[in-house]
């Protein structure tokens, strides 16, 4: 579609009053809500915003996204403030739980620095979904469900109007990239587990729209074909340009052995003809296998920005 039928985003949401934040309860209820229509529809206009498009190429930065940018370096450096522990087990470094109870401290802080003072009734019911973003502090793990809640973030502010349509770019090379550059340190340094990883029969233990977003940027690419993705002078020639390549190469560094073997979805994917019938298999495959499990989508929140209530339009 063109810009206007997208145009300036959806302001009037968040002005009901306040809700409880529930979690989804019922699976049927959560694919009818509007939460779930607003999010997929998030996530389809940025396929189509980066279609085509390298992480290096020119696009505009608002002030909003510099904000976003600037609360996510924020959070890389209390990562160096709050290097691992000692401890026998080598997964799920304690010291994660250090950092977040800093983020849960400061999280609506951070989101007041990046949303106006007219706005600022919308602080608390985003900040929710910042926090969940980063992981789960308990079991020190993160998953797809966590990058659903960043991607959720990312969508309220849109709905309350910070973020808008010539942001599309930006939302995804300068601040989705830059979280997931933050992740992966936290994933690194804390010695993270895969939440509800599928192992070699998932995608990926920790990410999934980049992948998505990834083969949206190399449609109709001139001569890289999904084919190349396995092989690595390619994916080190070219991993800067390409989200998908990025991910490849974060792959190949955390784990061992044939790629066939450990990324096993991954190496069937890299058989497919063309990259968008990889982006739209990967669409299909994120609603069944992520936003339709249980496990996944069990501690989504929903509240005024994001609602249960069945879809209106």
């Amino acid at each position: 579609g063109t810009s206007e039928e997208v145009a300036p985003p959806l302001q009037q949401s968040f002005m009901i009053p306040k809700k409880e934040i529930n979690m989804v309860s019922d699976m049927a209820k959560w694919k009818r809500s509007q939460a779930y229509a607003d999010y997929m529809g998030f996530i389809l206009t940025l396929n189509e915003g980066v279609r085509g498009k390298k992480l290096t190429c020119q696009y505009k930065v608002s002030e909003p996204i510099e904000k976003l940018v600037a609360l996510l370096n924020t959070l890389d450096r209390w990562i160096d403030e709050t290097p691992p522990v000692d401890q026998p087990s080598r997964f799920g470094n304690k010291a994660f739980r250090t950092w977040y109870a800093k983020l849960d401290q400061e999280a609506e802080k951070l989101v007041a620095a990046v949303i106006p003072k007219h706005l600022a009734d919308a602080v608390p019911e985003v900040a929710v979904y910042l926090k969940e973003s980063v992981g789960n502090s308990t079991r020190i793990d993160y998953g797809t469900g966590h990058e659903a809640a960043f991607a959720a973030f990312l969508c309220c502010l849109c709905k309350v109007g910070v973020l808008r349509v010539d942001d599309q770019m930006a939302i995804v090379f300068r601040v989705f990239n830059r979280y997931l550059e933050v992740m992966r340190r936290l994933q690194k340094t804390y010695r993270m587990e895969p939440a509800g990883s599928q192992g070699v029969w998932g995608l990926d233990d920790f990410q999934f729209l980049p992948f998505i977003w990834g083969s949206s940027q190399l449609i109709d690419h001139p001569n890289l074909e999904p084919r190349h993705f396995v092989d690595e002078k390619v994916v080190n020639e070219n991993h800067k340009d390409f989200m998908f390549l990025e991910c490849i190469l974060f792959i190949t560094e955390m784990k061992t052995g044939p790629f066939a073997e450990h990324s096993n979805q991954l190496w069937n994917i890299s058989a497919v003809p063309s990259w968008s019938k990889v982006n739209q298999g990967l669409i299909r495959m994120y609603k069944a296998e992520c936003l339709e499990k249980f496990p996944v989508i069990q501690h989504f929140k929903f509240g005024s920005l994001l609602p249960i209530q069945p879809v209106t339009s």
